[in-house]
């Protein structure tokens, strides 16, 4: 097969076709696994209410606190990726979050386990914006959104697998080993990164014009770096776009084992198998997405912008008819529809995060996107769904959900007519092979 190489890089980084893949593997792996760390919690929530009288509010805090520390760390670390190394920081954080995860197991009471889940959130900061980047680098740019997707497809594949087999091994022999043992496959891929091919830090400076050297230091200082930002108004929508969809796949993944739970009587690990089962969809939504935007984009530039308006306008939908009008089956059908189609703006839009920017900046313009997402919707939805559960049920805040997908179509669609003019801006810089 020919070599892959990213059309706004240099031949000076080139890497063969089954290379490029070889790294892709690790990236989609240990994304698998973050999830898997992440969100196992929400398969053991009715065992820690009974062993350690917790309320929804409290095992809210307890997934909350991961992305509240994820947006503390996320720019710091962001900027270790940009202007240091992308496999020592992706290797390092790895291993961070993957023994804080198997620490877990050991704690006693909701104080520890939440000051140890906090470590996991600093361990995950930069991970996937880093991930971003290599997937930038490794791959050219009309199939930027494609390959997006099939990484985005780790995030539904890692939780369903969580969830289930955290359900499952608590069901069997406790819901510390659920902590524990899925914690062990990351930290081992995670040492594989420290061997694979990286580009050089690429040099920034204020003219936005790029050079590749053997530099840590950008001639940019931070409010030259955030001024970058604020004129590409196209990046700020597809914050906001985040922010949107986000707030409500959190927000059902954390809460919907617990909702089948209580609704229809179903222990956790069937429960966590119906959920799964809704998210799972998305392995096949996040690069059927990024396949359809990427198609869509030969004709339509702004495509990038333009489908997650109109994926995210699908999902609102979805799950507005099936929590409002229905309840049993046929809701469920429309979760499963759900499930489908929430992923869909992702690829797109991480795919936007590259492109309008410097690739000196692009790990720095993801991890804004997370910020964006993990301040207002990662961290803010399972305590939002908590609360109004605690007030009144479940099926309640359920249905606020999808003003805040509908919000989501609406900011990308604004995004969509600035795309063009900010791509344009942008300089193409020639990335150079490390070592």
């Amino acid at each position: 097969m020919a070599d892959t190489k990213n059309s706004d890089s240099a031949k000076d980084f080139e890497v063969g076709t089954g290379y490029s893949y070889y790294v892709f593997g690790l990236l989609f792996m240990m994304y698998v696994f973050d999830y898997i760390d992440r969100m196992v919690i929400a398969s053991i929530f009715p065992y820690l209410k009974i062993d350690w009288g917790l309320t929804d509010t409290q095992c809210g805090w307890l997934a909350t606190i991961v992305t509240l520390m994820m947006t503390l760390f996320v720019f710091p670390v962001s900027l270790l990726v940009d202007r240091w190394s992308r496999k020592k920081t992706i290797g390092i954080m790895s291993i961070l979050w993957s023994i804080a995860a198997a620490a877990c197991a050991f704690t006693r009471n909701f104080k520890q386990l939440f000051a140890v889940r906090s470590v996991i959130g600093i361990g995950e900061a930069a991970y996937t914006a880093g991930g971003h980047a290599m997937i930038a680098a490794y791959f050219p740019e009309e199939r930027r959104a494609t390959m997006n997707g099939f990484f985005t497809a780790a995030v539904p594949m890692g939780s369903a697998i969580g969830i289930v087999l955290g359900g499952i091994i608590a069901e069997s022999i406790g819901w510390r080993y659920a902590l524990g043992l899925t914690a062990l496959p990351g930290f081992l891929i995670a040492l594989l990164f420290f061997w694979v091919k990286d580009y050089q830090t690429v040099e920034i400076v204020k003219s936005g014009i790029a050079k590749t050297r053997d530099a840590i230091k950008s001639k940019m200082k931070f409010g030259d770096i955030a001024n970058e930002f604020i004129k590409t108004p196209t990046v700020i929508f597809t914050y906001l776009g985040y922010v949107g969809n986000t707030f409500v796949t959190t927000a059902l993944l954390t809460w919907l084992p617990t909702y089948f739970h209580r609704v229809d009587n179903l222990p956790m690990d069937k429960a966590g198998m119906k959920t799964s089962v809704i998210f799972i969809l998305a392995i096949i939504g996040a690069p059927v997405g990024g396949f359809l935007t990427d198609r869509w984009r030969r004709t339509r530039l702004n495509a990038r912008m333009s489908f997650p308006a109109l994926s995210s306008l699908l999902a609102t939908l979805f799950i507005f008819i099936g929590f409002v009008f229905f309840e049993g089956k046929i809701q469920y059908i429309f979760l499963l529809l759900f499930g489908f189609t929430a992923p869909m703006f992702a690829s797109a839009g991480s795919a936007v995060t590259q492109d309008v920017v410097q690739p000196g900046l692009r790990a720095i313009s993801y991890s804004l996107a997370q910020f964006f997402m993990m301040a207002l919707g990662y961290s803010l939805s399972p305590i939002f769904v908590g609360a109004i559960s605690d007030r009144y049920d479940l099926l309640t805040a359920f249905k606020f959900l999808p003003l805040f997908t509908l919000f989501g179509a609406i900011v990308f669609f604004i995004g969509s007519f600035y795309y063009t003019r900010d791509l344009e801006k942008v300089a193409k810089v020639s990335l150079k092979a490390s070592g």
